[in-house]
């Protein structure tokens, strides 16, 4: 009866909150590596953070149902004893192309570094500038990361804010040396290097990038094909000029993940000097990924 009142309450508080909030996320716990143990707890978990995501005004803009940003969240979990989860996650995010059915993936991360510890029915709590469990901090980091990409995408910089509000979330994660995936110099994937990135000074020029990716590029392709492509084709070398900066830059997978098998595609009507020339410049940024702009070549 407690676990029936306690999803029943969840499913009223999203059902009411649904039209004034940011996100639309979907969130799924998969536990199907764990054996022998009450599944339930993954339900009620799975319940709560979607709540928590979907329930709470995380900007101060004003977004009508149509315009919440679509993602997900998939964790993944790995092992589970004494309340403590040793977990996975996938977080994407997807907006609308302008005059168009297409939807464009706008972030596409995994992170394979997501410990916390939680005990059913437990309450996810969320105060500005203090981070309570691993759990929170992670998914709210994810939030803002979600929203950076979506605001920096329509317009120059939008994201900023959320990309600073993630590294102010780094920085206070590390004052909890047992929570993982919050290290500097540990990797150049883990939270720490993603936020990093997305801060520098160096950042600036995917932030432009972004920017004239979706609005100059996609958004008018509806109105004007070539024109959109060609903005597209003209903004591909500040992945070059952000590579000669930070040859390891996250940001550069980010594309990669994200964005490189739709520019193949958006490029299958280029010229042929465009073709020869993409198809450099992703060698040089990608040589691992030459089977996905082969293409380029034909």
């Amino acid at each position: 009866m407690k676990r029936l009142i306690y999803s029943i309450l969840l499913a009223i508080a999203v059902c009411f909150s649904a039209h004034s909030q940011e996100l639309n996320a979907v969130l799924t716990i998969n536990s199907d590596r764990i054996q022998g143990t009450n599944k339930q707890i993954f339900n009620t978990l799975q319940m709560a953070l979607t709540e928590f995501i979907n329930t709470r005004k995380w900007t101060t803009a004003t977004f009508s149902p149509n315009e919440r940003i679509d993602c997900t969240f998939t964790i993944i979990v790995n092992t589970l004893e004494n309340n403590v989860f040793s977990c996975e996650i996938q977080v994407q995010s997807r907006r609308p192309v302008y005059n168009s059915t297409y939807s464009t993936t706008t972030f596409n991360f995994r992170d394979t570094e997501f410990d916390f510890e939680y005990t059913e029915f437990e309450p996810l709590e969320y105060t500005e500038n203090v981070l309570n469990s691993n759990l929170t901090a992670t998914i709210i980091y994810y939030i803002n990361m979600v929203l950076g990409f979506d605001f920096n995408s329509f317009s120059p910089g939008g994201g900023k804010e959320f990309f600073q509000q993630a590294m102010q979330i780094v920085t206070l994660a590390q004052s909890n040396p047992s929570w993982n995936g919050w290290k500097p110099f540990s990797g150049n994937r883990n939270r720490h290097a993603l936020a990093t990135a997305l801060t520098e000074n160096q950042g600036d020029v995917f932030h432009t990038f972004w920017y004239t990716y979706h609005r100059k590029g996609l958004d008018e392709m509806a109105a004007n094909a070539d024109r959109g492509r060609a903005n597209i084709i003209a903004a591909l070398p500040d992945l070059k000029t952000l590579k000669d900066a930070r040859p390891m830059s996250v940001l550069l997978q980010i594309f990669q993940d994200c964005k490189l098998d739709e520019t193949v595609s958006i490029l299958s009507k280029a010229t042929l000097q465009e073709k020869e020339e993409e198809y450099k410049l992703f060698y040089g940024l990608f040589p691992a990924a030459s089977s996905r702009y082969e293409k380029l070549k034909n």
